[in-house]
């Protein structure tokens, strides 16, 4: 059920195409757009869970929602700004939560060809092929992804520093603009790990599964189980999971 909304929402993304940089988007706060394409897509989402799954709670990004112990967490458009730039890493985030933990999740990046599932207890598929659990990454070779707090600069005196450590502990750091595909890539391996402050129930609960089913480890920035509530999230193999907790421990810049 959550792959055939995901798999909607995609259809509709590929559909539009990418616009031209520059295509008409409405702007929702700093730094946060909203498409037809967001819109559309969440549409052709809630219209499959709507049918398939009456009742259960949906929350969206764009039409918002009910918070429920179990509920539907929609995000139709990760990755807007690298949308509207003709940028095509993006995806489509579709999760169930069951308990205040994720259940099910998928993210498609429509314009990539990249489809990947995770059933909790059940491991991670990409392209229909079984993720591998053995995560085995030592840190000083890890590529590890990340997002800024672009829209928050309040944040960055807690980030900076983290951000700073991680250029020193790591091989290298990417930043791709699209948190539900960065974990969706964690998992995958492409990336080691992930750390990022501020983010959306949406924007992680469907990648975080993935992250876990494939052997990973998820936590917030002390350690603990709020990053579904605070969007404060770390991700990754075991020991660069470990590497991240030790660098969010530093005291933040004043």
């Amino acid at each position: 059920m959550a792959l055939r909304a995901a798999r909607a929402g995609a259809s509709v993304l590929r559909e539009t195409g990418l616009p031209r940089p520059g295509g008409a988007a409405e702007l929702k706060g700093r730094g946060d757009y909203v498409t037809a394409a967001d819109r559309h897509s969440e549409a052709a989402i809630v219209e499959v869970l709507a049918r398939e799954a009456p009742g259960v709670a949906v929350l969206a990004e764009e039409a918002g929602g009910v918070r429920a112990s179990t509920m539907w967490a929609v995000d139709p458009l990760d990755g807007t700004t690298n949308f509207t730039r003709g940028l095509p890493v993006v995806a489509v985030s579709v999760a169930l939560l069951d308990g205040g933990k994720p259940a099910v999740g998928v993210v498609i990046a429509p314009f990539l060809d990249l489809e990947l599932t995770a059933v909790a207890g059940g491991g991670a598929n990409m392209n229909g092929e079984r993720l591998q659990r053995d995560r085995d990454v030592e840190p000083a070779s890890a590529i590890v992804a990340t997002g800024f707090p672009f829209r928050n600069k309040a944040l960055l005196g807690r980030y900076l520093p983290v951000m700073s450590g991680a250029l020193g502990r790591f091989e290298d750091l990417r930043r791709a603009g699209a948190a539900a595909l960065d974990l969706a890539w964690t998992a995958s391996s492409s990336f080691d790990g992930f750390f990022e402050l501020g983010l959306n129930t949406w924007d992680v609960a469907a990648g975080a599964l993935l992250v876990l089913e494939a052997g990973g480890k998820v936590t917030d920035w002390s350690g603990g189980d709020t990053w579904l509530e605070t969007g404060d999230i770390l991700a990754g193999a075991p020991a660069v999971h470990e590497a991240l907790l030790e660098l969010a421990a530093q005291p933040p810049h004043g």
